[in-house]
């Protein structure tokens, strides 16, 4: 079956678009790159636009909600008090659960673990430990005795490409706002959840730390996907783009732009150095965005919790 309109390059209808793209996805997707510009409007190596709100889940000691496009992730941190590892009596522990629901896309069939799932469990634990932004000795309590056990959670609520760079990103926006519960020595010589009311001076033993603490964070990480097709580079790709161009490499960066890791999970392009040099490139600029997105959230939280603080104070001296 001919397709005049579409050899031509004259799509004279959306309906003819759409189904020229459903049709004929690469050269679809091809037609947009030779003009350095991709269906969606974005030049090839800008991302989407991100958004990051703290704190969306009150029942956590660290949350954030992380917007990339539309992929949408959430992260929330449980701590718990736990007894540290014989090997290492003086620090505490980290567990990274990735969650994929239906509700995020339509290739997730309910009742089937999602095989992105684990994988991307596994890249942010990796992340975390490699990256060194964690310390895991400022999560030991009493040595040998009791440390904190963080549990982190991330739920993709929209996939919609590049879900490892939004989790990573929720997973650093959490800790970020993360804060340590206050926990004191009982009578028994055990660690207890101390209300703020309370503080530790109620207990006999000296309190263990006597307020709620932010939790030293070394180095942030930040990623960027990448899709490589033919000789072309495109940063932080959509579920779409993913499905057409099946070459992924994901490059992960600290705070000061050394490289964390790197990702190449197959695909029919070879990573040639050069391309390689311009994923780190784009990756090193996304970082810095990134940084900058991930800093004006933690200052407008905590302007919200100031306002706050100040509100209940007016509050009691008017009572």
């Amino acid at each position: 079956m001919g397709l005049p309109n579409a050899a031509s390059g004259d799509l004279s209808s959306e309906m003819e678009v759409d189904a020229f793209r459903r049709l004929f996805p690469i050269q679809f997707f091809e037609r947009h790159l030779a003009e350095s510009i991709r269906p969606d409007g974005r030049a090839l190596g800008k991302a989407r636009d991100t958004t990051i709100a703290l704190g969306p889940v009150s029942s956590a000691n660290g949350s954030a909600l992380a917007k990339v496009g539309s992929t949408t992730m959430l992260a929330a941190i449980k701590m718990e008090v736990m007894t540290p590892s014989i090997e290492s009596p003086d620090e505490g522990c980290i567990a990274v659960e990735f969650h994929m629901p239906p509700i995020c896309s339509p290739i997730v069939r309910p009742g089937r673990p999602a095989e992105a799932a684990p994988v991307i469990s596994k890249q942010l634990s990796d992340t975390i430990s490699s990256s060194g932004m964690i310390d895991l000795r400022e999560l030991s309590l009493v040595k040998g005795k009791a440390a904190w056990m963080a549990y982190l959670d991330i739920y993709c609520l929209d996939a919609d490409g590049s879900l490892f760079d939004a989790a990573l990103l929720s997973l650093a926006a959490a800790f970020s706002h993360l804060q340590i519960p206050v926990v004191a020595l009982n009578d028994d010589g055990k660690v207890v959840f101390v209300s703020e009311e309370e503080g530790g001076e109620n207990f006999e033993k000296e309190a263990v730390n006597k307020e709620r603490r932010k939790l030293k964070l070394n180095s942030l990480p930040f990623s960027l996907t990448c899709l490589l097709h033919k000789n072309y580079i495109l940063a932080d790709p959509t579920a779409e783009e993913e499905s057409v161009m099946e070459t992924i490499v994901t490059v992960v960066l600290d705070s000061s732009g050394q490289l964390v890791s790197f990702y190449k999970p197959g695909g029919s392009v070879l990573a040639y150095t050069s391309a390689v040099q311009d994923c780190v490139a784009l990756t090193r600029q996304r970082s810095k965005e990134l940084q900058m997105i991930l800093d004006e959230a933690i200052s407008d939280a905590d302007t919200l919790t100031f306002d706050l603080a100040v509100t209940d104070s007016t509050t009691e001296v008017q009572k």
